[in-house]
């Protein structure tokens, strides 16, 4: 398997994104948060999204240089169209409105549509944390229905992620981020690329039965049919998924998924961001010595196994963001050989990059 640095793979993958027609400001902005995403260990959000985007620019889903549209404005309620843009880019550009609001007005419910993926939603939650301010993000998934409802035999929605994200003073903030389904649909891609099987639990196929092959969420079998994923904590991660899909879909405006299917290759999400200033509800010194006197009774945990200290949501991602640094991104045969043939699609040839 090729090993890049950062960089080096940034460099490569930027020549794709701009060749779709994107400002190279666009192309370095989207594939500064893929190759984040890829440095925290979140390969599934990382650059093997490339042949993805790039099929959904070639079907005309995916806008290049687009920006956020205001559709309406009061203040503290902000609700914002994507317009088919690169998601790390409006999703980006939303935040930063949302933020200075908050930190204005003490609170801002953000409401975002049509955005092509956002990507790793713990990044708006870390951009909402460094300024100092708690944020509640609940997301859907226009795309393939690859989720089953719990008790279901068959997807009925997308993987609808959901975030929270507290600011922490002197210490990395607490980024709760996760999937509503067991496992990210693009960690079964990255995983069906090595050839792998995943543990019992996670997938039923298109029959409903359970089977342990992420293929079946992968590629369609002979009729166009997929497998499904399963929501994790049965019905209370069910529960969170459809409240996903009723509010970062229906109320966003950005639509729940239903037929007709939206374009083969899109991926369009809606987002739902409350933000919070803490200063506002009680002073910033009370609310910092109570946050860390809870953190460090949680690490005063004994540890259930020997060696494995208790950790808080987040912390797993620097670890592996400060190894990746060191060591370099591995970057499965499979994965790579799919973002090369999605370069030559736009005229770019990696090997010569």
């Amino acid at each position: 398997m090729p090993i890049f640095q950062a960089e080096d793979l940034k460099t490569k993958i930027v020549q794709i994104i701009t060749a779709t027609g994107s400002s190279e400001v666009e192309a370095l902005r989207v594939c500064t948060n893929l190759i984040h995403a890829n440095l925290k260990g979140h390969d599934s959000h990382g650059a093997g999204m490339i042949p993805r985007y790039v099929e959904s620019f070639v079907e005309g889903s995916l806008q290049p240089n687009q920006s956020v549209r205001v559709k309406s404005d009061l203040g503290s309620l902000l609700v914002l169209d994507g317009q088919q843009g690169f998601g790390q880019v409006v999703g980006e550009e939303a935040m930063v409105m949302g933020i200075a609001r908050a930190k204005k007005l003490g609170s801002c419910i953000l409401s975002l549509s049509r955005a092509h993926h956002l990507g790793r939603i713990g990044h708006f939650a870390e951009m909402a944390a460094a300024d100092g301010l708690v944020s509640i993000h609940l997301v859907n998934v226009l795309s393939a229905p690859v989720v089953a409802v719990w008790g279901g035999g068959i997807g009925r929605h997308g993987t609808n992620p959901f975030c929270i994200g507290v600011p922490i003073a002197n210490r990395a903030p607490f980024i709760l981020d996760f999937a509503t389904s067991r496992s990210a649909q693009g960690k079964m891609r990255v995983a069906h690329n090595v050839g792998k099987s995943v543990s019992p639990g996670y997938l039923i196929d298109q029959q409903g039965l359970p089977t342990t092959d992420p293929g079946v969420v992968v590629r369609p079998d002979a009729a166009g049919n997929l497998g499904a994923l399963m929501p994790f904590g049965e019905h209370k991660g069910s529960g969170l998924a459809i409240a996903c899909e009723l509010l970062g879909g229906a109320l966003t405006g950005n639509g729940t998924w239903k037929p007709p299917k939206v374009k083969k290759r899109a991926i369009w999400n809606g987002m739902l961001s409350i933000l919070i200033n803490p200063a506002s509800m009680s002073s910033k010194e009370q609310f910092d010595l109570e946050t860390n006197s809870f953190i460090d009774w949680v690490y005063q945990s004994p540890a259930s196994e020997a060696g494995v200290p208790v950790m808080l949501a987040g912390e797993p991602e620097q670890k592996m963001m400060a190894q990746r640094i060191k060591d370099g991104i591995e970057i499965d045969d499979k994965t790579w050989q799919d973002i090369c043939e999605a370069g030559k699609k736009v005229g770019v040839n990696l090997n010569s990059v």
